[in-house]
């Protein structure tokens, strides 16, 4: 059962193999949701301080009825804190915020602030400066692991050789259609785990035709055969979802991809429209006061 199986960080933490994203849904919403994913056995929750639903967060992480010590939480320090100084007190924020004692796992959100997201400036000292103080955090055990969120592979490399502690994760965007080969070596290649938030491409694979032909060959949604494919990559899917009933379908993960599928589903088209979410720029957008509405508003209907 994949809710079972953990994977082991380079400084021998465990972590599920299977997480709850929890981007887009609100700080309302979001207590039944984790109260719902943890209640089905999910032992993994991945929230940031962007997604302002930390609160949320923490108290169905506190009332769960489960240990603390068996439920990991990931938080991200907010793509604009770019300072020692800002990032150390985010850290502490997110832990007041939450109401825990400490976080599993805490990641710099993105190298660069949202609106400069693969901008001209790599803000490599600034990274630096944020590394260090996740690195004191994790000394001082208000965090277990420490990370990164959408690092290219010079930003990465900038990370490591300016640092004590070498990074344990680095969370990007991976799905079929979209998966950062290279990269992913890469970090393997480093002892560096790989976790793929928007497995399922934020819901634009549920239309790909070749992609519902082999979810059908193996009697699986799009979305089990799209999580099913990042685990066999050695990534850490972190499926999004305030359904109970999809929580459930995504973690039933009982077949195994056949190596000629898995070949076809790397050579599947690239995504070029993800929708509602299509603004953001992880996906290709930009940020600008419009855009930021949309999301808004977006965010509020779930």
């Amino acid at each position: 059962m994949t809710l079972d199986q953990n994977y082991t960080l380079s400084n021998g933490v465990e972590i599920p193999t299977l997480g709850l994203g929890t981007w887009f849904i609100t700080n309302r919403n979001v207590v039944d949701a984790v109260r719902s994913a943890i209640a089905l056995g999910y032992r993994h929750i991945d929230t940031a301080q962007a997604y302002r639903n930390e609160q949320g967060v923490g108290e169905a992480v506190r009332t769960s009825g489960v240990r603390r010590e068996d439920v990991f939480v990931t938080s991200k320090v907010d793509a604009g804190a770019k300072s020692y100084a800002r990032a150390a007190r985010s850290i502490d924020r997110s832990l007041q915020t939450m109401g825990l004692d400490h976080i599993d796992l805490m990641i710099i959100h993105s190298p660069q602030p949202w609106n400069a997201f693969r901008g001209d400036k790599a803000y490599f000292a600034e990274n630096i400066e944020v590394w260090r103080a996740l690195e004191d955090a994790y000394r001082a055990g208000k965090v277990r692991a420490i990370g990164l969120s959408n690092f290219e592979q010079a930003d990465v490399d900038n990370i490591v050789s300016h640092s004590s502690i070498t990074p344990m994760v680095n969370q990007v965007l991976a799905h079929i259609g979209n998966t950062p080969f290279d990269l992913i070596d890469r970090m393997q290649g480093a002892g560096i785990l790989v976790e793929a938030y928007s497995p399922i491409a934020h819901g634009a694979l549920l239309g790909n035709r070749a992609v519902e032909a082999i979810a059908h060959s193996y009697d699986a949604t799009v979305p089990q055969l799209s999580i099913r494919y990042a685990l066999q990559l050695g990534l850490l899917p972190l499926p999004k979802t305030a359904d109970p009933e999809h929580m459930r379908s995504n973690a039933e993960l009982d077949f195994e991809i056949s190596d000629e599928d898995m070949e076809a589903l790397r050579s599947v088209a690239p995504v070029t429209d993800y929708g509602d979410a299509s603004m953001m720029p992880v996906y290709g957008g930009r940020l600008t006061l419009g855009s930021m509405a949309k999301m808004v508003a977006a965010s509020l209907r779930r």
